[in-house]
């Protein structure tokens, strides 16, 4: 198989469908759906030299909250104006009738401002080093000694990345004690040209720090990192055909792998386990299949025995006898289910359009995917689907083309690729189509994934 005709095959398996009206119970058994709790989230400000980055961590707090998904934020114009910035500055209200001495809880849990929680602090440098004094209190207790949640101190460096890590660091503890997975540490793979040819980068889940990790000068994606974070596996032309390519990711060399003679490698992804990979192989000729190897490439068994291509294979994180892929078997590339010893082939969706991209919810029960439906070439879009059930949901709608979901560690963001701002770029959002987000913004980007 061609270069050409690899990545049209990849990029024609695209997406859409009707919509359905509200959000399903598959979707509120995600999003774990209740009334969103309302957060009030006040400037911090800084004491010398720390106040420069006070913007940035300002900014980035706020992120983090909103893009969590479990809260709705109080509009800061409905703020009071008196703003404690220590848990020392509030003064309960005295007299009688009571009046006010200074900052007190009522004063947010109150109308306009209607808010449960509300986080407060300062920053300040010391000894080269940014230090971040934080106090998150429910403001709807009656008293300060209920309703203080945590108090803590947090230490990074004096700069803009440490501004960053103070917040992070901040909004993780707060998601933390509300029984919230936080987002903070977690990584984005994904295909980028903002250098030259297509290599591999990475990002934090918010698009900060967003690195270079090949320079292979060649044509290379479809990026899979190992469960516990520390491989990445992807496919490259730079040898010629496409062939699979392994790093560290705590060095960032290459690690050994044998490739098999054949015209294609590709689309490689780890078992649940981390000491295995699957892939799509033409190496017993015709057309590609999936076969399982050891990470050296090693140990090489054949999966699938199709007469059409089969590719995209994905473990499912739960049960690792399951998995998906996409195969062109029945006609169009549509997304299939199987046992990992070949058995029990089972086609998950209708046959209509194109069907590709599937992706594992962490819970091993939801899929999602790409999908065109039969609707003219470009009119792709992203769904999710119970496996069980096969209920289906649409999660983009007429926001150009939508491509190659991957689910965050918390199984309610996904990240995905998408045209609608003019140029192919890396978007986030919740898994109800929510709270949409752009990454990237320099060159074409594409295939991402997450992970931990």
């Amino acid at each position: 198989m061609t270069k050409k005709s690899l990545f049209v095959f990849l990029a024609a398996l695209a997406l859409a469908a009707l919509a359905l009206v509200g959000q399903t119970d598959m979707v509120l058994r995600i999003m774990k759906s209740g009334e969103l709790a309302v957060i009030a989230v006040p400037d911090f400000r800084g004491a010398g030299e720390a106040q420069q980055y006070m913007s940035i961590f300002n900014a980035t707090l706020f992120q983090d909250l909103q893009d969590s998904g479990y809260f709705r934020m109080a509009p800061k114009s409905m703020y009071p104006l008196q703003v404690p910035q220590r848990g020392q500055d509030w003064r309960p209200p005295a007299g009688s009738p009571p009046r006010s001495q200074g900052p007190w809880l009522t004063d947010w849990s109150n109308p306009p401002v209607n808010a449960t929680y509300v986080p407060i602090g300062y920053t300040g440098a010391q000894n080269g080093q940014m230090v971040l004094y934080g106090w998150f209190y429910n403001v709807t207790q009656p008293d300060l000694t209920n309703a203080q949640v945590f108090n803590k101190t947090y230490l990074a460096p004096l700069n803009e990345e440490g501004a960053r890590k103070l917040a992070h660091d901040y909004a993780a503890d707060i998601l933390s004690r509300l029984g919230v997975q936080t987002l903070a540490g977690s990584k984005i793979y994904f295909t980028s040209t903002r250098g030259g040819g297509k290599e591999i980068w990475s990002m934090d889940h918010d698009g900060a720090n967003q690195k270079q990790i090949t320079r292979l000068g060649s044509t290379t994606s479809f990026a899979s990192v190992s469960p516990d974070g520390l491989r990445l596996a992807f496919t490259t032309f730079a040898r010629g055909n496409p062939s699979i390519m392994v790093y560290s990711l705590e060095t960032m060399r290459q690690l050994p792998f044998y490739n098999q003679r054949a015209s294609l490698n590709a689309t490689p992804s780890f078992t649940p386990d981390g000491k295995q990979l699957i892939f799509s192989s033409t190496a017993a000729g015709g057309a590609a299949q999936l076969y399982m190897c050891n990470v050296d490439g090693g140990g090489l068994k054949r999966v699938t025995f199709s007469n059409a291509i089969d590719i995209e294979p994905k473990f499912n994180p739960k049960n690792t006898r399951e998995m998906v892929f996409v195969s062109g078997r029945g006609g169009p590339p549509q997304v299939y289910k199987m046992n990992v010893d070949g058995t029990d082939v089972t086609r998950l969706t209708s046959g209509e359009g194109d069907a590709v991209n599937p992706s594992w919810h962490p819970d091993g029960q939801i899929v999602a995917f790409s999908w065109t439906r039969g609707f003219a070439p470009g009119n792709y879009n992203l769904f999710i689907m119970d496996v069980a059930t096969k209920e289906i949901t649409q999660l983009t709608h007429g926001a150009g083309r939508n491509e190659n979901p991957s689910w965050a560690p918390d199984g309610r963001h996904l990240v995905f690729s998408s045209n609608r701002s003019g140029s192919t770029q890396i978007w986030t959002m919740l898994a109800n189509g929510t709270q949409v987000r752009q990454l990237t913004t320099q060159g074409r980007n594409e295939n991402p994934v997450w992970s931990k």
